[in-house]
């Protein structure tokens, strides 16, 4: 590509509002251009990569035995409805109406479109497994867009969909998919996690993994053991339970419980200051409310935070929200801040947390105004008849499958795969004749990758203080060709003449042959980010160029040849 007529136009500053680094760097590079927030056009060097992306992909999905299709954007309510999400979804679910009144929704997904049409398609155990897969553009209306392509409204994806007779097929498929991923992400030079996760809106019968581009500019915390291969993402992590105390002391070496007066102390370390205790040894209740209004107590150590994640899957319910002030005034009689678990009203339910239930002489509110108990001691003084798991773990603390600890990361979730089971087949009747004549459910699997914020995560950690340093494998060219003048015969001959072997070699090169200063080219070059540069210039008439590697610091005098041989190696 001939860099003079190529629209690639670089700037030196970004836009103010860009926060990530992949997006300054791909707004300056030429990659990319805001249309609306969360919308973005790819100009071509995005393109580019892009389609580097999608090659490495669909080479993988094939490999593991996938099938591409291209199903429809735009997607009937009808189906949605079928499978009980079109009002579950949210409002991340674009949705609009056509001119005959018919409503439509623009897929963040498509389990509903790939389930109906392989249930109208296969009716035999004789065509199963089959996992079909497309790369297709999605559409979520995303609350905050922002990070550039980390969290858009419109985004590329590649979503694939198994379906098998079996759960032992759907294991099979699923480590396959597993496998499949684990090489795309290592190909695209990515440190990642593949970690323990949550299925979310999807949800499904099985497990689920995320895979976690690691990244300071990650909103996903990613938790896992500095010993064993544990790793989950914060919401779905697991802390070692400590032992609830089976004996109680005999009454006369037990501190009495008793009230002290607290006035204005409203928050965890308020207390931990006015009473000089550490978090540790108190005890926070926090109301929350159910969908349908129903009201939850829920204990926790003073230096832990609640996972609503946890609370909502141990009550099996679809919303969760904190009570404001008004509502946790009313329920408990107290005002926020001087909750606790002991004399909870009749009826209200308390979740206690390990840690917290494990406290043998705690700090907690005592239902009233201005009022904090002391010597307070679970099981005791309060039922621990619901005891789990009801926390965010916290950095440091014992991995819960070997005795090494727990280290935090931030990622960027650029993949996730699901053990659907019958949750989508079901409703929607994907149903087979088994080798009996029995009919049967099929059981799915579904497994999406964020291409577009893959893009952005590879930039994310493939950078440096000039600009992109893409790996070979995604590069949107494997060689920037930059002639010092293209006024002078002798470099302009060389440098078409290094682009006409290049190409001969189906090795893709960018030449530069913009009539600019050499220092504009060279800043260019670098916030572009091609592995390779190679400088046509006062020894061109000799047969030598300069060759420099993005990531080095020196660059070489090597002869034409040496060039081709060198950019050549480094494209395989």
């Amino acid at each position: 590509m001939r860099q003079q007529f190529m629209l690639l136009p670089t700037l030196r500053e970004a836009p103010a509002e860009a926060e990530a680094v992949s997006h300054r760097l791909m707004i300056r590079g030429g990659y990319i251009r805001q249309v609306a927030a969360g919308i973005y056009t790819y100009l071509p060097l995005g393109r580019r990569v892009l389609r580097k992306l999608e090659r490495i992909v669909r080479e993988e999905m094939e490999r593991a035995g996938a099938q591409e299709l291209l199903m429809p954007a735009m997607q009937p309510a009808e189906l949605w409805r079928q499978s009980g999400r079109y009002s579950e979804y949210g409002p991340e679910l674009v949705r609009l109406k056509d001119r005959h009144d018919r409503e439509f929704a623009l897929g963040p997904t498509h389990e509903e479109v790939v389930t109906a049409l392989v249930a109208g398609e296969i009716n035999s155990y004789r065509k199963l497994p089959v996992t079909l897969y497309q790369i297709q553009t999605k559409f979520r209306d995303e609350r905050r867009p922002r990070f550039g392509l980390l969290r858009g409204r419109e985004f590329l994806m590649k979503d694939a969909y198994s379906f098998d007779t079996d759960w032992t097929g759907v294991d099979l498929t699923y480590r396959s998919m597993y496998e499949a991923y684990s090489r795309i992400f290592t190909a695209c030079d990515l440190r990642f996690r593949a970690v323990e996760a949550d299925a979310g809106t999807i949800g499904g019968e099985g497990g689920t993994h995320e895979f976690m581009a690691l990244a300071d500019i990650g909103e996903d915390t990613v938790v896992s053991c500095t010993h064993c291969g544990y790793a989950a993402n914060l919401e779905k992590a697991e802390g070692r339970a400590e032992p609830v105390r089976q004996d109680e002391p005999a009454p006369e070496n037990r501190a009495r419980m008793e009230k002290l007066h607290t006035p204005g102390i409203h928050t965890i370390e308020q207390l931990e200051q006015a009473l000089g205790v550490p978090a540790s040894g108190l005890i926070k209740t926090l109301i929350f409310l159910t969908a349908d209004g129903t009201p939850i107590a829920v204990a926790v150590r003073g230096d832990h935070e609640v996972n609503e994640l946890k609370v909502k899957h141990y009550l099996n319910c679809g919303e969760l929200q904190l009570a404001d002030a008004e509502t946790t005034l009313r329920v408990t009689g107290a005002p926020v801040g001087f909750v606790g678990p002991v004399g909870l009203p009749d009826g209200l339910m308390l979740l206690t947390d390990h840690r917290a239930a494990a406290l043998s002489d705690a700090i907690a509110g005592a239902n009233e105004a201005e009022y904090h108990l002391r010597h307070v001691q679970p099981g005791a003084d309060f039922p621990l008849e619901r005891i789990g798991d009801f926390r965010n773990v916290t950095e440091g603390e014992s991995c819960p499958r070997c005795e090494g600890s727990l280290v935090f990361h931030r990622g960027i979730e650029v993949g996730q795969i699901f053990k659907l089971g019958a949750k989508y087949s079901e409703s929607m009747g994907a149903r087979f004749l088994d080798a009996d004549g029995r009919e049967q459910t099929m059981l799915m699997g579904c497994y999406g990758i964020g291409i577009s914020r893959l893009l952005s995560a590879v930039a994310e950690q493939h950078h440096d203080d000039s600009g992109l340093v893409w790996p070979a494998a995604i590069a949107p060219f494997q060689a920037h060709l930059i002639p010092v003048s293209n006024k002078r015969d002798d470099q302009m001959k060389l440098a078409e003449a290094m682009y006409e072997r290049l190409s001969g070699q189906r090795i893709e090169a960018l030449l530069d042959d913009r009539d600019e200063r050499l220092g504009v080219k060279l800043n260019d070059a670098d916030l572009i980010g091609c592995p390779i540069r190679i400088v046509i210039g006062k020894d061109a008439a000799n047969g030598l160029v300069e060759y420099k590697e993005r990531t080095a610091a020196e660059t070489r005098l090597v002869t034409v040849d040496e060039a081709i041989e060198l950019i050549a190696a480094a494209a395989r």
